[in-house]
């Protein structure tokens, strides 16, 4: 992505829906995280599974919180089953985060493209996810927070994981493509 379009799509504002509620105790609204995205550590035990294998695994997971979208969560590459992993040639680009890799997974039988992705050269300000592994909760059987079950975020193009008790409207319902 050229400076230019960098600069177009950081400079886009996340205009706060009037519907949004506010979060009341134990809950997080996607509204309150900012823009630029922040990393932060994960608290908790991240799991991914698919065909009855545990694709990933770790107490050392990440997440970035953007303004309207759920948290992605990042696996190091150490808690990943690789063996289950090849790349693919599919590429995209974020104007935080910079080029994105995907990756194939196979367990048995079983193929689902472009399952992960990761960033092998992030952007200034997101070094710490060099490596890491996002999944797309909508391509695998489950993802976990803790035992937390998650629900993938809606579109075909956004991995986000939506926990117990984040409130929404997401970006990618209906509607949202202006977010």
């Amino acid at each position: 992505m050229d400076e230019a379009n960098k600069r177009h799509w950081r400079g886009l504002r996340r205009a706060r829906p009037e519907r949004v509620p506010k979060a009341g105790p134990g809950q997080e609204s996607v509204w309150d995280y900012p823009r630029p995205p922040r990393v932060e550590p994960v608290q908790a035990t991240v799991r991914v599974e698919l065909g009855g294998v545990v694709l990933a695994r770790s107490d050392r997971a990440l997440r970035v919180c953007e303004t309207a979208s759920p948290p992605v969560y990042y696996v190091p590459p150490e808690d990943v089953q690789r063996e289950h992993l090849t790349a693919s040639a599919n590429r995209t680009f974020c104007e935080w985060k910079g080029e994105a890799h995907y990756w194939h997974a196979c367990v048995g039988d079983r193929e689902v493209r472009d399952v992960a992705w990761s960033y092998p050269v992030p952007e200034p300000g997101f070094e710490a996810l060099r490596d890491h592994r996002a999944f797309y909760p909508a391509r695998v059987d489950a993802c976990f927070v803790g035992e937390a079950r998650v629900a993938p975020q809606p579109g075909p193009f956004y991995g986000g994981w939506i926990t117990p008790g984040l409130l929404g409207p997401f970006k990618g319902e209906p509607g949202t493509e202006g977010w």
